[in-house]
């Protein structure tokens, strides 16, 4: 477990000494929760990158430093995930610009960043709190959702969430998400959450449906 953001942060430092090509890493899961407080420790740090090369480059870098690939459990099924790394009591989950299918690293989300290390060939940076949000939304993992409720009680941007959630769908032609999202959204409104955008959401979801009637019907 990673108790601190230091301890993800002296990783950083390994992976910057030993890469040999630069790269943009962005993280969007437990590891900028706990640097913002928002989560007392993290076992996953979710890590994503925009191109191949670079993919490949942290790859390498990661075996270099001690990491060893691990095999992906059932809780990862719809995440998309490229790779899995584990040292010890760290994991490192890695993707190469798409998370969740064809959930994307949009120009949207990287104006949202926070920078938060810049080294001679990495610099790290944290997705936003309603990016982090919406990708959690998505998952299987244990803890996710709990997550999703932290964020939810500090008070984010609920139309930030809304209108990258449209984005994703119209980018991806893939409006299923809408189901996994909704049902995700349900257990926080049960567990005492106000939704704003809620009749939005449900909105979405019935014209998801009605559009999976009329396609089984055909």
């Amino acid at each position: 477990m990673i108790e601190k953001f230091e301890q993800a942060e002296q990783i950083f430092k390994e992976i910057d000494a030993a890469a040999k090509e630069k790269i943009a890493i962005y993280t969007i899961g437990g590891a900028a929760l706990l640097k913002r407080g928002l989560k007392p420790v993290t076992k996953d740090i979710d890590l994503v990158v925009s191109s191949r090369k670079e993919f490949l480059e942290l790859q390498e870098t990661l075996v270099k430093i001690g990491f060893s690939k691990k095999i992906q459990g059932k809780e990862y099924t719809h995440m998309n995930l490229n790779q899995v790394f584990q040292r010890g009591e760290f994991s490192i989950d890695v993707f190469e610009n798409e998370v969740c299918g064809k959930f994307s690293l949009s120009e949207n989300m990287k104006k949202r960043v926070e920078k938060a290390i810049e080294l001679n060939q990495i610099t790290v940076y944290l997705c936003s709190n309603e990016d982090i949000f919406l990708f959690k939304n998505m998952t299987e993992r244990d803890g996710d959702i709990d997550d999703c409720f932290a964020i939810a009680q500090k008070g984010p941007d609920w139309n930030i969430i809304l209108e990258e959630l449209k984005h994703q769908i119209k980018q991806s032609k893939q409006d299923i998400w809408i189901t996994w999202v909704g049902e995700r959204m349900d257990i926080l409104e049960d567990r005492g959450i106000t939704i704003p955008i809620m009749d939005e959401l449900n909105k979405l979801r019935e014209a998801h449906m009605e559009k999976w009637m009329k396609e089984r019907e055909k």
